[in-house]
């Protein structure tokens, strides 16, 4: 059912359509109540001892983002997760912001919201769902309306999450940059810039709401229909309305399902995907870049340059970054400009929580993420036909394990056969001489796999996540240093289950880099 939503505010003076010159959402404080606030991370870290075994049961990389690297100052150990106010309020301020601005923008924009977009879940799903919703509101000519990185939408700035605190709401300008999440569409582009939810809401106080299951009923579980066909129903249907202020209800099912991105269903949206400033204007936030600059001694040669970076992002230059460049929502490193580092092997190992998740996917006969089985990519799996329903073999399961949980053992062997297929490839002239292992794990279970990592071959350097130094606010948004890594890979072996890898392998073949320099467990 289609309806317009009661309105939120009672200022209609500040709504569309108006007549006033400039209507710049005002500045609100983040820390209003912080006494209440404080009492309330103190139950939370009471609460953390108690689930510390329980955790939150959620979807694929969930736990890999948070808290992957080290501290680069010992006295931050102790220091809440950042709330990252400044990004806040930058977003808050984004120049579009404003009824007065001429066509597209102003009192003549449209704008697109999908309100029920996934929280609580990793960052990979986040940022897949992320594309294709910004994907869509780009073909229908309308404003995308972009939220937080979302773990809890409504409950206190802190959530617990496996015994620790993160940041319940991070900005997508901490993560990431480009016309997503504000810049400007390429020149003679007409579809008005991104805006925040927070405009959107002040000036639609009455949106058409939308149940995303009108359209998606009997189409989002038919494993017949691919992702396209999804795609094209609601262009039809958005480009049909003329109401300005569109909303999918917030309780309905995501427009764009686990369930498309998990099979080679969504493999049919990429001739428009690929072809899209959405995804060639997209870049890492300069927050992530000035991370990976700070890194890059770990998986680069010393010496070669970080010229493709500006110099304030560069680890060479001492000189702080400006609010101004910090929250830059311009794109910097677009994935054309993010080349491959040459003798760099990169590993997506998960390990934790990550066991019960491929042994669930063995029960359901799940297949691997959509992006991760674009056909010209050498490593390939398909779905035992025994599993499935809940049930799986002995077999299967221990089948799951090896491509989705490999032990140390499985993952010399698989990184000795890729070295041999290298060889016979190229022979010494791409030689791999590094490893970067992008990981969840241990420590002690992570100095057994450099050690037998070395006895593959003696590398220049095994380093794994573990060994970043990171930054107070760069910590929670460390996974994305990590994809940064895995795209400049020369070659990467990849979690196909995974929609980290996928969306690794997405920009890698956007790059149009070899198929075989992009392989799986």
């Amino acid at each position: 059912m289609v309806r317009h939503k009661p309105s939120r505010f009672v200022d209609d003076d500040v709504v569309l359509p108006v007549g006033r010159s400039d209507l710049r959402l005002p500045s609100r404080p983040y820390f209003t109540k912080r006494s209440a606030r404080v009492l309330l991370i103190l139950a939370l870290v009471s609460c953390a001892l108690v689930v510390f075994h329980l955790g939150h049961s959620t979807r694929d990389d969930a736990s890999q983002y948070l808290y992957l690297g080290t501290m680069e100052n010992n006295s931050t150990e102790n220091r809440l997760p950042p709330l990252y106010e400044s990004y806040h309020d930058y977003e808050r301020h984004l120049p579009q912001h404003n009824l007065s601005l001429p066509y597209p923008e102003g009192r003549d924009a449209k704008f697109f919201w999908a309100a029920n977009h996934v929280h609580s879940s990793g960052w990979g799903n986040s940022m897949q769902e992320l594309l294709v919703n910004a994907l869509l509101s780009h073909t229908v000519n309308r404003a995308f309306v972009f939220d937080n990185y979302t773990w809890d939408p409504d409950g206190p700035d802190y959530s617990v999450y496996n015994g620790k605190l993160i940041p319940s709401r991070i900005p997508h300008s901490a993560i990431i940059s480009g016309p997503i999440i504000g810049s400007s569409w390429p020149p003679g582009d007409p579809t008005p810039r991104s805006v925040s939810r927070e405009y959107f809401e002040r000036v639609c106080p009455h949106p058409l709401v939308i149940d995303s299951y009108e359209i998606n009923k009997e189409l989002r579980l038919d494993t017949s229909v691919p992702a396209s066909v999804i795609f094209d129903e609601w262009v039809d249907r958005l480009n049909s309305l003329r109401d300005p202020c569109v909303e999918i209800k917030r309780s309905s099912f995501q427009i764009f399902e686990i369930w498309l991105f998990g099979s080679s269903r969504i493999l049919s949206l990429w001739p428009r995907l690929s072809k899209s400033p959405v995804l060639h204007n997209f870049s890492w936030s300069p927050l992530v870049l000035q991370a990976y600059a700070q890194n890059a001694h770990l998986f680069d040669s010393p010496s070669r340059s970080l010229s493709f970076l500006p110099s304030y992002l560069r680890s060479s230059n001492a000189a702080p970054i400006s609010p101004a460049s910090l929250h830059n929502v311009e794109p910097i490193l677009t994935p054309n400009q993010t080349n491959p580092v040459p003798g760099l092997l990169a590993l997506h190992v998960r390990r934790g929580d990550f066991a019960a998740h491929c042994a669930h996917l063995a029960k359901w006969a799940a297949d691997w993420n959509g992006f991760n089985k674009f056909a010209a990519l050498p490593d390939k799996f398909r779905p035992p036909p025994e599993s499935g329903r809940g049930h799986t073999t002995e077999e299967n399961l221990q089948l799951y394990m090896k491509r989705c949980f490999p032990t140390i053992e499985q993952i010399t062997d698989k990184v000795r056969k890729v070295l041999e297929e290298q060889y016979s490839l190229y022979g010494n002239s791409r030689e791999l001489k590094r490893v970067y292992v992008m990981t969840n794990g241990d420590q002690e279970w992570l100095e057994e796999l450099k050690a037998a990592l070395m006895e593959v071959k003696r590398w220049d350097a095994v380093v794994t996540s573990r060994d970043l130094s990171l930054g107070w606010e760069a910590k929670p948004v460390a996974q994305a240093v990590d994809m940064l890594v895995g795209q400049r890979a020369q070659v990467i072996i990849g979690n196909g289950f995974s929609s980290l890898t996928s969306n690794i392998v997405m920009f890698r073949m956007l790059r149009e880099l070899p198929p075989e320099d992009t392989r799986f467990w």
